[in-house]
């Protein structure tokens, strides 16, 4: 049984509820639960009570640039889930909450600073038997006002990774460890997503992004866990800027949430083109 989120020692455990927690207050009015997966047909075999669902795809990428929706977009969307400024938005999905940790990041970007996530995703939530529901909630239209999308914070571009590795910043590469070495293109499973060269950028640390959580329910380790990990195995300083990169920014951004909310990292940003953009770049380092 895992250890209750506030004794594991984290730098800022209210990032994180329980099922318990959300079970209690999925229909709050102040609070909006939001599913958000790799395979986008899971919500409607079943999900949380009262839940809505983001699509990666199609909420929260832009549908023309690769490039995540403006200010207006996302003023839309939290519009039609029925959300306000003062809405605590929890997130959950599949694959240990992957995705559930990217839509937090995105709404990051648009300073919707009131946000959590459910600690173990639908796994936890299916391996409890707690109930499913196949009803899709309609919720009043609100007039949500965001304001302009600030990626600087959070957010890293090629060109910030280049300047980051002039400074000898540290990197983190979460991809696993035939992806780091080179000898495959892309995930075990997963078709290959165009990058041209295999490898890592120069000094990034190898650290795979499942290492943070509990495989058996997906709950994060705790702290001194983390710590050991991260900081202690890697040589990771939580007050140095960092960058954290995977393929596309989806398992990142799970690595770049355990590094900021629960170890307290200072200056960590997670660099979305990642390896389908700087393994296709011209002339960039690459080591193997």
């Amino acid at each position: 049984m895992a250890t209750p989120i506030e004794q594991r020692g984290y730098a800022h455990p209210d990032a994180l509820v329980s099922t318990d927690w959300v079970e209690q207050h999925a229909k709050d009015a102040g609070v909006r639960v939001i599913e958000s997966n790799e395979d986008t047909l899971l919500y409607s075999s079943g999900h949380v009570p009262g839940a809505v669902h983001v699509d990666w795809t199609s909420d929260l990428n832009d549908q023309l640039r690769r490039d995540y929706i403006t200010r207006d977009g996302f003023e839309a969307l939290m519009s039609r889930i029925g959300a306000t400024k003062d809405t605590t938005v929890v997130f959950y999905g599949d694959k240990n909450n992957w995705w559930a940790c990217y839509a937090f990041w995105v709404f990051q970007l648009f300073g919707h600073t009131n946000a959590k996530v459910m600690d173990g995703g639908r796994i936890k939530w299916q391996k409890e038997n707690r109930p499913l529901s196949r009803d899709v909630p309609s919720y009043p239209k609100t007039e949500y006002k965001a304001s302009e999308r600030n990626d600087v914070p959070h957010r890293a571009y090629r060109d910030d990774v280049m300047a980051h590795l002039k400074k000898q910043g540290q990197l983190v590469d979460v991809r696993s460890p035939e992806e780091y070495a080179g000898t495959r293109m892309h995930m075990p499973d997963y078709p290959n997503e165009g990058a041209l060269r295999g490898g890592h950028i120069p000094t990034a640390k190898s650290v795979p992004w499942a290492r943070a959580i509990n495989p058996d329910d997906g709950t994060f380790k705790p702290a001194d866990e983390l710590k050991k990990l991260y900081c202690e195995d890697n040589k990771l300083s939580p007050s140095k800027e960092t960058i954290a990169y995977c393929r596309i920014g989806e398992r990142s951004s799970h690595t770049w949430f355990a590094l900021k909310y629960l170890l307290g990292f200072e200056n960590i940003r997670n660099y979305d083109g990642s390896w389908t953009e700087w393994g296709n770049m011209v002339g960039v380092p690459i080591e193997k």
